[in-house]
């Protein structure tokens, strides 16, 4: 069990690759269901760092698609911890697109917030370090993860 306090910045992730064809639909557009695994993966790169330990997906969060996701378009998927409860934590990715063919900058393309909990070698959830706010951003982050964290809490004893 570790109970290591990490800083936000320590188990940020980035994953990059281009977008073919066989990801997309006839219009040329990638499905969702591919930029969600990606999303996923990177997330899961996150919470292997931020924990150590062997993490799984529990709840996607607010997803949202700001602009489609094209062939021919470089992805790049990005992701930090922004809350951490006992054995969870809440990770915000951002996946952004570039058109590698002009000097336009990346555009985000979705934003979405997963929740992964630790578990350890029997597969029990487990304890994960906390987190060191640096910056207000973070500080504003981990309070808007708490309140997502403490309305999933309530939801969940309610059914």
């Amino acid at each position: 069990m570790s109970t290591n306090m990490k800083r936000v910045y320590e188990s940020r992730s980035t994953l990059s690759e281009l977008m073919l064809p066989n990801r997309a639909n006839p219009d040329g557009k990638v499905h969702g269901g591919e930029v969600m695994k990606m999303m996923d993966s990177c997330a899961g790169v996150t919470a292997a760092r931020h924990a150590k330990m062997n993490a799984v997906t529990v709840r996607v969060d607010e997803m949202v698609f700001h602009l489609p996701v094209l062939v021919a378009q470089l992805v790049i998927c990005e992701s930090h911890v922004v809350f951490v409860g006992k054995t969870s934590m809440e990770i915000k990715v951002t996946l952004k697109v570039e058109d590698l063919k002009c000097e336009a900058p990346p555009k985000v393309a979705l934003t979405a917030f997963f929740t992964f909990v630790a578990l350890d070698q029997m597969g029990k959830p487990t304890q994960v370090p906390g987190i060191i706010l640096s910056t207000d951003e973070e500080k504003q982050a981990y309070e808007d993860g708490r309140k997502r964290y403490l309305e999933y809490k309530k939801k969940k004893t309610s059914v």
